[in-house]
C-alpha cells in the first residue's frame, strides 16, 4: 500500500528501527547540519528533532533517504531494480496489430490510468490556512553552513505552471530566506521551471515590446542577459509567474521532484507510477496551482519577472560553496499547513550523504530509459564522489568502431546527462559497479591523445571551474578494446584467468587449506 502521507513513512522508518528521535535542545543554525553530517557519513538513521531551540512544538525530519535500504523502504521494493523492471515492462508495449491486440492491453490501460493525479476537494494540508502576517521563519528553517548566506529551504517541492501548455512542474530548487515573506528561487538555468519562467518573460517581453511575435521578443531581450536566462535590472518586463511550494511529502511525491523526466511527463504523475496509487491534489487558495493534498507545509506566492537578488553563497553538494548570483524572489501571498506540521528537510555538502542515495536511485530506476535512447548501454555507475554530474562510468556492447565515442555524444544529448563533465566507456565484460576493476581495465586499455576526446557545451551551474558559467568543457574516455578497423594493429593481450577445470579442484580443497593458512573462510 501506497504511503498516504510524510507520517504514515515516518511510522514506516520507526517500525524498520530506520529513524531516531532526538530530544537534546539543538540549534537550527548549524547544530542540526552537523549532527546530521556525522551521522550521514556513518551510515545512520533518520532523524527526528523534536526540541528545536526559537520553535517550541515544531518537529525536524532530516536524512530520511539516507541509505539504500531507507530508498528501497521509501519506494515500497526490496530492489530498486524492481521499479526499473516495471519501467521497462511498459516500454515492451508494441502497437496493437488487431482487435485481440487491443484487448490483451486493456488491463495495462487499466492499470497505468491508475497512475494520475486527481483533484480532491480539501485535504490536511488545508488544516491551518494563513493569508495575514505570514511568516516562513514560523518555520525551523536551517542554515547548515557557517558561509551561507542565511537559512535555506533545501527539500521543497516547487509547483509552476508551463504558460504556454499548462502542463505542471514539481522541482527541487533551494530557496535562500530573505526575511518572513521573501525568499530566493534557485532554479538554474537549465531546469524545468526556469524554463516556465522564461516562457513567462517571453510573453511579457513581446506583450511590453509590442511585438507579435514572443520568440522575436526573446530574442531581443534574452541577447542581453547574464548567462542566457536572467535579465539585468531595469532591462525586463514587469509581470508576475504563480508558484506553490509544498514541504513535507509522501516519499514518492519528493522523489519525483528530483528525477530527470522529460518536460512533458508530469512529476506527479510519475509519483504515481512510484507509489503505485494516484497522488490527490488540492487547489491553492491564492495561485491557480494544485499541491499535494496531504502535505505537511504549503507556501503560496508568486515571483516579478521585472525582480532579482542576489543569492548564495550556499554549501552544495560538490563538497565547496556554489558562488553567489542573481536568481528572482519568491512573495508569499498564503501559508497553509497541518496541525502542528512537521518540517522536511536534508543538509547537502561532502559526500556520502542524503542526497547520494537519492541520486544512485535515479541511476537505477531510469537506466532502462536510458537503453531505450542509447540501446548498447549494459551498465552505468554514477559514483557518489563524482556527484553524479561529474562523472559517469559506462559499459557497451560494441559491434562497431567509433562506438563509445557515439555513446558518449549521445549521452552528452540527454536531458541533465548533458551537464556530465566525464564520461568513461568500457566494454560490457566490465563490471562498472567495481571501481578497482574499472580502474585496472581503463588505465590499461588507453592512449590518452588517442581515446580521450574534448568538448564544449553547457555545465552544470555549481560548477566552479568552468571557463564561464554554465558553459565549458567535458571530457570522454574511450576505454574499450581497441580494433583493427578502429586502426589498431597490434595483438590485443587476453586478460589473466585462471582456467574453469582448477578453479572447481581447488575449491575442493579450500576449507581445509584456509584452515592452515589462518585464513577467515569465505
Amino acid at each position: 500500500m501506497a504511503y498516504e502521507d510524510l507520517r504514515d513513512w515516518m511510522a514506516a522508518l520507526e517500525r524498520a528501527g530506520e529513524m531516531k528521535t532526538i530530544h537534546t535542545p539543538v540549534n537550527p543554525i548549524l547544530e542540526i547540519a552537523e549532527i546530521t553530517d556525522r551521522v550521514s557519513k556513518t551510515g545512520g538513521p533518520a532523524l527526528l528533532f523534536q526540541n528545536v531551540e526559537g520553535h517550541p512544538g515544531s518537529q525536524v525530519l532530516i536524512n530520511q533517504f539516507g541509505s539504500a535500504r531507507r530508498m528501497n523502504l521509501a519506494l515500497e521494493v526490496d530492489s530498486l531494480d524492481q521499479v526499473a523492471d516495471r519501467i521497462r515492462h511498459f516500454m515492451d508495449v508494441k502497437s496493437p496489430q488487431g482487435f485481440l491486440d487491443k484487448v490483451k492491453m486493456l488491463p495495462m490501460l487499466a492499470e497505468m490510468g491508475k497512475f494520475f493525479p486527481k483533484t480532491v476537494s480539501t485535504g490536511s494540508c488545508k488544516e491551518v490556512i494563513k493569508r495575514d502576517h505570514l511568516s516562513v521563519l514560523d518555520f525551523p528553517v536551517l542554515q547548515c553552513w557557517p558561509k551561507d548566506a542565511g537559512r535555506f529551504i533545501t527539500m521543497p517541492c516547487v509547483i509552476t505552471r508551463d504558460p504556454k501548455t499548462g502542463k505542471r512542474n514539481v522541482g527541487m530548487y533551494r530557496m535562500q530566506v530573505y526575511d518572513e515573506h521573501t525568499t530566493g528561487m534557485h532554479w538554474q538555468r537549465q531546469k524545468v521551471g526556469a524554463e516556465h519562467y522564461r516562457e513567462a518573460l517571453r510573453a511579457a517581453a513581446a506583450s511590453h515590446q509590442g511585438s507579435s511575435s514572443p520568440a522575436k521578443a526573446a530574442v531581443d531581450i534574452m541577447a542581453r542577459t547574464s548567462g542566457g536566462s536572467l535579465l539585468v535590472e531595469g532591462d525586463r518586463p514587469s509581470g508576475r509567474m504563480e508558484v506553490a511550494v509544498a514541504i513535507g511529502t509522501d516519499p514518492a511525491i519528493t522523489f519525483s521532484a528530483i528525477v530527470p523526466a522529460p518536460p512533458d511527463v508530469e512529476e506527479y504523475l510519475i509519483a504515481g507510477f512510484l507509489r503505485q496509487k494516484p497522488v490527490e491534489l488540492v487547489k491553492c487558495e491564492t495561485v491557480d496551482l494544485e499541491v499535494p493534498a496531504t502535505a505537511e507545509i504549503v507556501l503560496e506566492g508568486h515571483v516579478h519577472l521585472d525582480e532579482l537578488r542576489s543569492e548564495g553563497p550556499f554549501g552544495d553538494h560538490t563538497g565547496f560553496y556554489s558562488l553567489e548570483d542573481l536568481y528572482p524572489v519568491f512573495h508569499l501571498s498564503c501559508i497553509t499547513h497541518r496541525k502542528n506540521p512537521i518540517y522536511a528537510t536534508t543538509i547537502v555538502g561532502k559526500p556520502p550523504m542524503e542526497d547520494g542515495w537519492m541520486g544512485k536511485a535515479v541511476e537505477r530506476i531510469f537506466l532502462p530509459l536510458m537503453k531505450l535512447t542509447i540501446p548498447e548501454i549494459v551498465d552505468i555507475n554514477l559514483p557518489i564522489e563524482g556527484i553524479f554530474h561529474n562523472l559517469m562510468i559506462v559499459s557497451i556492447k560494441k559491434s562497431y568502431p567509433g562506438q563509445a565515442r557515439k555513446v558518449m555524444n549521445s549521452i552528452w544529448s540527454l536531458g541533465q546527462a548533458m551537464f556530465t563533465k566525464c564520461i568513461i566507456v568500457l566494454d560490457e565484460d566490465v563490471n562498472v559497479q567495481d571501481i578497482a576493476e574499472v580502474t585496472l581495465k581503463a588505465l590499461n586499455h588507453i592512449d590518452p591523445e588517442r581515446d580521450i576526446q574534448f568538448t564544449l557545451g553547457p555545465v552544470d551551474s555549481l560548477d566552479h571551474s568552468s571557463r564561464l558559467p554554465n558553459y565549458g568543457s567535458k571530457m570522454g574516455i574511450d576505454a574499450t578494446r581497441k580494433w583493427t578497423s578502429e586502426g589498431f594493429t597490434r595483438p590485443w593481450p587476453d586478460e589473466i584467468l585462471m582456467d574453469e577445470k582448477t578453479k572447481p579442484m581447488v575449491n575442493t580443497k579450500w576449507k581445509a587449506l584456509a584452515q592452515e593458512l589462518g585464513l577467515n573462510q569465505r
